[in-house]
């Protein structure tokens, strides 16, 4: 088994147990739309990985997380709370990976796995900061925080 076959035999346990993870995490907007809303989104997240997984591309998802970054942010979402559902989706399928694999398939469908969400965790990231930098939100400025800091 591989991980493309692995995605797919387990899709509904994956979706599942992601969007407990979700929940579990008592984050204030996925709580208000629902378990129903939550599970629709994790599951869209991780149809997305499927695909970018058996395409070898990671595009739809960078596409997808700025789609839902600016989604997300009108909502009023933290960028927390949307980066824990890629978090906890990458936990259920690692832990997947490395109970049912043989482990000469290891590092392979855990880069896969871990390049396709970090590109789309990435895109997401970026996309609220250009978000909050346009609306001058004063949590974001680092200023303070490379003052004194070496130019490189």
């Amino acid at each position: 088994m591989n991980i493309v076959e692995l995605l797919e035999r387990d899709a509904e346990l994956l979706v599942a147990e992601a969007t407990e993870a979700v929940l579990r995490d008592k984050l204030s907007h996925y709580e208000v739309t629902g378990r129903e809303a939550t599970k629709k989104r994790v599951r869209k997240l991780f149809e997305l990985l499927q695909a970018c997984i058996a395409k070898q591309t990671a595009a739809p998802m960078v596409a997808h997380s700025r789609v839902i970054a600016e989604e997300r942010w009108a909502s009023g979402f933290d960028l927390q709370e949307v980066q824990t559902a890629f978090n906890v989706l990458e936990e259920a399928v690692w832990k997947r990976i490395l109970s049912e694999l043989e482990p000469a398939e290891y590092a392979q469908a855990l880069g896969r796995v871990s390049t396709v969400l970090g590109l789309g965790k990435d895109a997401l990231a970026r996309s609220y900061v250009s978000l909050a930098t346009r609306t001058r939100v004063p949590s974001l400025d680092l200023k303070t925080l490379f003052e004194g800091a070496p130019a490189s």
